[in-house]
């Protein structure tokens, strides 16, 4: 399998746009009409999934020691959606029908064998570990909402859930939630707290204009409704024991403090049991002073723990008197942080200008553990969609 010849091919692809998916999804319906219960009503965020996916899993195509864990953390999640191992079929038709397609005459047979052997590969370790969690978990976890409480001025709710059982979930990860008033969303949202003896997830939402879940999240939910969660996935903001010598340097834009205040908890409960834990520094910044909407939670973390600093930041109040610009705007008038463990969340354009300044700050890459959140969720939820995305490339 050349890889090489699958990232070329699929960058020759992406330029179409909007078109690729609209190719493949219409291709897919028709091949297998059944597959289209499995989606959304609207299939608008769904077509901007599949390129986004495509692109970020071609672009890692080569890191096979991530690709395993990976790929059967997809299987394992896309139970909640249904998935079934005979609909790997179609979805493989489709995907090398669109690649056909958009390549024309440079669609060879031996692209097209690299293409279905990458497709195999991932969808035998997807279904496999979807087979092997069938009796351990379940596809999904009712859980009622104990708490709701929108912050004023920001169009950001917090909102605690407390499932049946545990959700085993690790800090830094994010669970896929639904609601019944959007039947078939799910957006990927990360617990804001590291896991408690009573299983409860609290979780952190701004209302998108325009999303399809998180204003119903925010303004359409209540005390007592219940939400549907699926499993939890990802490790790009889990600590590693690795790298547990170095101290911490945290920056969060928005809600997407969220995975990051749960790091600290999980901080503190070592500290409690070990004693003095890695020194954290967070800057968590909004646009204004209100979208610092978490501050009390975050005073209380700091009574007592000499060894976390929280810094506030705000861009855009010309009358706020606390430090002004972006998290890394602050972080980096405030030192330099190439001995850190660097961990970065919030929206894409915070997330990729605060990477690119670090890394020109001299921070090493493998140092810095990034995560981006549009708005409705964190980028990595793919959807069923994943099931082409993903097993096509990686």
């Amino acid at each position: 399998m050349d890889t090489g010849r699958l990232k070329e091919s699929f960058a020759r692809v992406a330029v179409h746009g909007d078109a690729v998916p609209t190719f493949f999804y219409g291709y897919l319906f028709i091949r297998a009409p059944e597959l289209r219960e499995l989606f959304p009503a609207s299939m608008a965020a769904q077509r901007d999934k599949l390129v986004t996916a495509l692109g970020t899993v071609v672009s890692n195509v080569d890191a096979t020691d991530e690709l395993v864990p990976f790929v059967r953390g997809l299987g394992r999640d896309h139970r909640k959606f249904g998935v079934l191992s005979d609909h790997y079929a179609p979805v493989a038709e489709a995907l090398l029908a669109t690649l056909a397609h958009y390549l024309g005459d440079d669609w060879t047979p031996q692209l097209a064998a690299d293409w279905q052997a990458a497709y195999q590969i991932v969808a035998a370790e997807m279904t496999a570990a979807a087979r092997d969690a069938e009796g351990t978990t379940p596809p999904w976890w009712d859980a009622p909402v104990v708490a709701h409480e929108r912050r004023p001025g920001t169009g950001i709710a917090v909102i605690t859930v407390r499932p049946d059982a545990s959700l085993d979930h690790v800090s830094g990860q994010s669970v896929g939630i639904q609601s019944p008033r959007r039947p078939r969303v799910w957006r990927h949202y990360s617990p804001a707290n590291a896991p408690r003896p009573d299983h409860s997830l609290e979780f952190h939402v701004r209302a998108r204009p325009g999303g399809q879940l998180s204003p119903a999240l925010v303004f359409g939910l209540a005390v007592g409704d219940e939400l549907r969660l699926g499993p939890p996935t990802g490790t790009a903001l889990t600590l590693r024991a690795a790298d547990s010598d170095r101290d911490l340097l945290m920056l969060a834009g928005g809600t997407g403090l969220a995975p990051l205040r749960a790091l600290i908890e999980e901080l503190a409960a070592e500290a409690g049991l070990a004693g003095q834990p890695r020194r954290v520094t967070l800057f968590h910044g909004g646009r204004y002073a209100a979208e610092l909407y978490d501050m009390e939670a975050l005073t209380e973390l700091r009574q007592g723990r000499p060894w976390l600093n929280v810094v506030p930041v705000v861009s855009d109040d010309p009358y706020y008197k606390g430090d002004r610009g972006t998290p890394v705007d602050a972080a980096l008038r405030a030192g330099r942080w190439r001995d850190h463990e660097v961990y970065v969340c919030g929206p894409p354009a915070m997330v990729t200008d605060s990477r690119h300044r670090l890394l020109e700050a001299a921070v090493p890459e493998e140092r810095l553990h990034v995560e981006e959140f549009d708005g409705q969720g964190y980028i990595p939820s793919t959807g069923p969609t994943a099931v082409a995305a993903v097993a096509g490339a990686r």
